[in-house]
């Protein structure tokens, strides 16, 4: 029976991953063009989320998870705060005044943004001696650079799709913006989304540290995030009608959302940054970016903005940058942990072989 190599199965775990979060991008475009309310459709999502992971959560972990404290249980309302309410929220607003293209291109920023938080909280170290602190460096400065081009550059049209005019509309294409978009509102809030996400990474650290059950620890923060969620939509959507499915397309964007974007999207990040790291998963954003534009421009004929291509090329170089500094970082730590292991072996063998008392020459 042949068996397959565990490289390969990360591979294919993340381009199904990210063949399955680009597809989020479009749908729930589209269903924001239809209506939905921005307050209740990440709730339902959650809920969706929270019905999937609980079970896997609760049986496979039984023996990996800790005695839940009070402090855990600050620590996980925190999480869903930062990492699932705010992250969300800022994504679904940003999303609603840009498009899925540059939604996905600012999210390649997400590795850089980690970075400079790390270095800021003391987690990371910079080595610009070194080639791979170089790298980090000037990776994060052309990603934060490119996002501030997409934010401040709109630019003319560089490409407009022919569907949207010459061809028969489809149904999607019939759910296009009626309104008009306040870009640079919508990408602050993509920024912001960027800075919650990378919080959460960078969060979660610690606490799976003493509390070393994944799966729990999401299943956690989602159930604290739906809480708030309900909170928020309870006060500020007074409309009964927005709470209320109107279609059958609305109920599958929501199941996407929640069994794709949320219990899947975790499930699979948990897995591939076990057993491949964190730098595994950022090497394939620039893959979704790709599958989003390819996407958005067939099912909403999206244009595309000169500012957007300058500022996500520019995000994708610096990711890659910092990509290949933390690629370089870790051979580095690699070779030295190899030296002091042979340092120590050597001075172990010269230790054996020197005799015990000092040898008398005589004369």
């Amino acid at each position: 029976m042949c068996t397959v190599p565990e490289r390969a199965k990360l591979h294919l775990a993340m381009a199904i991953f990210q063949f399955g979060y680009a597809g989020n991008h479009v749908i729930m475009r589209t269903a924001l063009n239809m209506g939905v309310s921005k307050l209740v459709f990440p709730l339902y999502r959650n809920i969706i989320a929270v019905i999937v992971l609980v079970p896997f959560a609760y049986f496979l972990e039984k023996k990996d998870r800790p005695r839940l404290t009070y402090s855990f249980l600050l620590q996980f309302f925190l999480l869903g705060l930062v990492g699932i309410t705010l992250n969300q929220g800022s994504y679904i607003f940003g999303l609603d005044n840009t498009s899925p293209t540059f939604a996905s291109a600012v999210e390649n920023a997400v590795p850089a943004v980690t970075f400079i938080m790390a270095v800021l909280l003391r987690i990371e170290q910079i080595h610009l001696t070194r080639k791979d602190g170089i790298a980090k460096v000037l990776g994060t400065l052309i990603s934060v650079g490119g996002a501030s081009v997409i934010t401040l550059y709109k630019g003319p049209i560089v490409y407009r799709p022919n569907s949207a005019s010459d061809q028969p509309q489809s149904q999607m294409l019939l759910l296009g913006d009626t309104k008009e978009k306040n870009w640079t509102l919508g990408c602050i809030c993509l920024i912001g989304h960027c800075l919650f996400w990378s919080s959460w990474i960078v969060l979660q650290s610690p606490v799976l540290k003493k509390y070393p059950a994944r799966l729990s620890v999401v299943s956690y923060s989602c159930f604290f995030s739906l809480m708030q969620f309900s909170a928020i939509g309870a006060y500020f959507e007074r409309d009964s009608a927005a709470w209320q499915f109107h279609s059958g397309w609305e109920i599958f964007c929501v199941f996407y959302s929640g069994l794709v974007a949320s219990a899947m999207s975790f499930a699979v990040q948990i897995w591939v940054i076990d057993r491949g790291g964190p730098m595994f998963v950022s090497a394939y954003l620039p893959v979704q970016t790709m599958l989003v534009a390819i996407m958005a421009t067939i099912a909403l004929g999206e244009e595309f903005y000169l500012g957007g291509v300058i500022g996500a090329s520019l995000i994708i170089a610096g990711l890659y940058l910092v990509v290949l500094g933390k690629d370089e970082e870790s051979k580095y730590n690699t070779e030295k942990a190899m030296m002091t292991v042979s340092e120590n072996t050597w001075a172990a063998k010269s230790s054996v072989v020197q005799p015990l008392l000092p040898t008398i020459n005589e004369s």
